[in-house]
C-alpha cells in the first residue's frame, strides 16, 4: 500500500474499540460512547414520520438543503447570535453537524496551515484537521479550582493560523468558554487573519446558570465566525444526522461546493424533522433535558468524589484523570471494563498531554439510578 501523508498521525477514535470490548451486557455502565437516551422531541418524530408517509423530502435536491430547514437554521443562529443569515447563500444543511467540519476546513485551509484546537478536544474535530491537509495547534486546557479553563497565555502566543476550530461546551472536558475567553480568541483571530470555526452543538447544554456566551456577541468576530451546528446533542436527534454550518456570504460560497462533493445532499426525511424541532414554540425540551443531564453529572461527580474527576460546565461527559491514580488512559480503561464494569474511553485521540492522561466518563445515556453505582465499580478496578 502506498504511503499517504494525510493518514501519517491520524488516530482511531477509540470509542469503538471500547463499545466492541463490551458487548451488548446490560451490567456495564455505559459511559464510552455520546449517546442519549432522553427521548427526541415529539414534534420532530411526528413531522419524520409523516415526511416518511407522504414521500415528502425524497429527492436529491436542493442539495445544499430544504428551504424549511434553512430559514429554520437562520431563524436559530438570530435567537443565538443576533445576526442575519441568507438561508439561501449563508446555510447549508449537512449530514450531521460533524459532517460540516472537512468541507469547512477545505474552504479556509491549505495544506500545511495551522488551525488552533484544544487539548483536549473532540477526536473529530482534531483528527479532521490532519485528513484536510492542515496541521493542528493545541492550546492546552488547564484545570483551576476543579474546573477546566482555557489557557490564555498559551493563546497569546499563537503568532500564524489559518482557522480556530474551537467547541463551547466541549467534548470530552465540558469546558464553557467565558467572555473573556473568546475576546482572548477574538485578539487571536486579529492577530493572525483566522476564521473561528465554532461548533455549537452543545451550545445550551451548560450547568450552574453560567451565562451562555455566543462568540458572534463578542466584538470583532461576528465577521470572522463560521458555525457548526447539529440537532444531534440539543434535541437528541443523533439518528437524524441533520447538521449545519452559516457563516460570512464569500466563504460559504466555497463551503457549499465543499459540502455538496461531499456528502451530495443530507436525507430529505429528517430534514423535515430538524426544521420542525428548531421550530417548535414549546422549546422542544431542550430545557428539560439540560436539566436531566445536569442531574447526572452531579451524581458522577458526588460518586467519586475525592478521586480525580473533573467537573464540567456543560455538556454531556466528563474526564477523569487516570495519570493521577498511577495507569494511563487506556490502562484505565481495561481494569474498568474488567474489573468494575464499565465502559469508558482513553483519550489517546482526543489531544496530546493533557487528553492523553484521562478517560471519559459519558453521562448522558445513564440514569441517575444506574450512575449512582460508579463509586463501587470505580474502587473495584482501581490499583490499592
Amino acid at each position: 500500500m502506498r504511503p499517504n501523508s494525510r493518514f501519517a498521525h491520524v488516530q482511531p477514535i477509540g470509542l469503538d474499540e471500547v463499545a466492541a470490548a463490551t458487548g451488548s451486557d446490560p451490567d456495564v455502565l455505559r459511559l464510552e460512547n455520546l449517546d442519549t437516551d432522553v427521548p427526541p422531541p415529539p414534534v420532530a418524530v411526528e413531522a419524520t414520520t409523516r415526511a416518511l408517509a407522504e414521500g415528502a423530502g425524497n429527492s436529491w435536491l436542493p442539495l445544499t438543503g430544504l428551504p424549511s430547514l434553512c430559514e429554520a437554521v437562520a431563524g436559530e443562529l438570530r435567537r443565538r447570535t443576533g445576526l442575519e443569515h441568507d438561508p439561501l447563500s449563508q446555510v447549508v444543511i449537512t449530514s450531521g453537524g460533524t459532517s460540516a467540519v472537512l468541507p469547512t476546513l477545505l474552504a479556509t485551509t491549505e495544506p500545511g496551515d495551522p488551525v488552533v484546537l484544544t487539548d483536549p478536544t473532540y477526536a473529530g474535530l482534531l483528527q479532521r484537521v490532519r485528513l484536510a491537509g492542515a496541521r493542528p495547534h493545541l492550546v492546552p486546557l488547564t484545570v483551576d479550582g476543579g474546573h477546566w479553563r482555557l489557557d490564555r497565555d498559551a493563546l497569546a502566543q499563537v503568532r500564524t493560523a489559518a482557522a480556530m476550530l474551537l467547541m463551547s461546551p466541549s467534548m470530552p472536558s465540558g469546558v464553557v468558554f467565558s467572555r473573556e475567553d473568546w475576546q482572548a480568541v477574538a485578539e487571536t483571530c486579529a492577530r493572525t487573519g483566522a476564521y473561528l470555526i465554532h461548533d455549537a452543538a452543545m451550545e445550551r447544554i451548560v450547568f450552574d446558570g453560567q451565562p451562555r456566551v455566543n462568540p458572534c456577541q463578542v466584538d470583532g468576530l461576528a465577521e470572522r465566525t463560521i458555525t457548526i451546528g447539529s440537532v444531534s446533542k440539543e434535541y437528541r436527534m443523533i439518528g437524524w444526522r441533520i447538521g449545519w454550518v452559516a457563516g460570512p456570504a464569500d466563504i460559504m460560497a466555497r463551503i457549499r461546493v465543499a459540502a455538496i462533493y461531499n456528502t451530495t445532499v443530507a436525507g430529505g426525511y429528517a430534514q423535515l424533522g430538524a426544521a420542525a424541532a428548531l421550530s417548535d414554540p414549546g422549546g422542544a425540551g431542550v430545557p428539560e433535558a439540560v436539566a436531566e443531564y445536569q442531574a447526572r453529572h452531579e451524581t458522577v461527580i458526588a460518586q467519586l468524589a475525592g478521586l480525580p474527576v473533573v467537573r464540567a460546565g456543560g455538556g454531556w461527559s466528563c474526564l477523569f484523570d487516570a495519570a493521577a491514580v498511577g495507569l494511563t488512559a487506556a490502562e484505565l480503561s481495561s481494569r474498568l471494563l474488567e474489573k468494575g464494569r464499565v465502559a469508558a474511553t482513553p483519550m489517546t485521540a482526543w489531544g496530546e498531554a493533557v487528553a492523553g492522561r484521562h478517560v471519559r466518563l459519558v453521562f448522558s445515556a445513564e440514569p441517575v439510578e444506574r450512575l449512582s453505582e460508579l463509586r463501587a465499580r470505580f474502587e473495584a478496578a482501581l490499583p490499592g
